[in-house]
């Protein structure tokens, strides 16, 4: 009887072992399975890696801002539309801090990823309603700027937080250092004022004041803030021949 409980023992644990063998010769030796193969970075089709890979270290995690304007902000994207928020990710900024990186601008994306990037970004974080009923300036400036009507502006609307002639304080940063300018576009100027800094505190367009910013006023202060760029950023003093 217990020979036969014993036999009967070896039986199952051979029993189970040959299907152990079977479940694991689903795949020859060596190569690897469908679901562990590696994408090349020109095939990841994800919005989330390729945003997180991509964007994320200057535009901050879930588009919530760092270095440069936060993507998830609804006034963003409702002056910034499809095709404005492509070319820039595909071409960059010339002279600022953000790259191309579309291939065929000298980046690492194909079209596709691209397109992915920028349609994700829509669909995830614009809000349409959440400014119903208001009048938000244009993107783009329709007129040219006066610097001198935009310091004006400045005082009235800025100066509280980034202090006189705009070297910072103690609620905002200083936005007329050439280190500063340097690194940043008019337009992009324009986008901070119309669409504000939620993740630091800047209002948008509407200010803290009873009037908003008007789109002439944003384009005049632009033009003063940009009247303040140097030709070589950095030099805290004047060299001598």
């Amino acid at each position: 009887m217990r020979l036969f409980q014993h036999l009967r023992a070896m039986a199952l644990c051979v029993a189970i072992a040959m299907l152990i063998v079977i479940a694991g010769c689903g795949a020859p030796h060596g190569q690897p399975r469908t679901d562990s193969e590696v994408l090349a970075p020109n095939q990841i089709p994800d919005f989330a890696t390729l945003y997180s890979e991509n964007c994320s270290a200057c535009h901050g995690a879930e588009g919530k801002g760092g270095a440069a304007i936060a993507l998830a902000n609804p006034v963003f994207l409702a002056i910034a539309d499809d095709a404005t928020i492509r070319k820039v990710a595909a071409q960059g900024i010339s002279g600022t801090a953000m790259p191309a990186f579309a291939q065929s601008a000298g980046g690492m994306l194909t079209d596709a990823q691209v397109d992915i990037i920028t349609k994700g970004i829509r669909s995830r974080w614009s809000k349409p309603d959440a400014l119903a009923g208001a009048s938000i300036p244009p993107y783009a400036a329709k007129s040219s700027g006066d610097a001198q009507r935009g310091e004006t502006a400045y005082k009235t609307f800025c100066e509280s937080c980034h202090g006189p002639g705009g070297h910072g304080a103690q609620k905002g940063s200083a936005i007329t250092g050439g280190s500063f300018l340097a690194l940043i576009s008019d337009q992009d100027l324009r986008s901070l004022m119309i669409a504000g800094r939620p993740d630091e505190g800047m209002p948008d367009w509407r200010s803290d004041s009873a009037q908003p910013l008007t789109d002439q006023q944003i384009t005049d202060i632009t033009a003063w803030l940009a009247s303040k760029r140097v030709s070589n950023p950095g030099q805290p003093y004047r060299i001598h021949p």
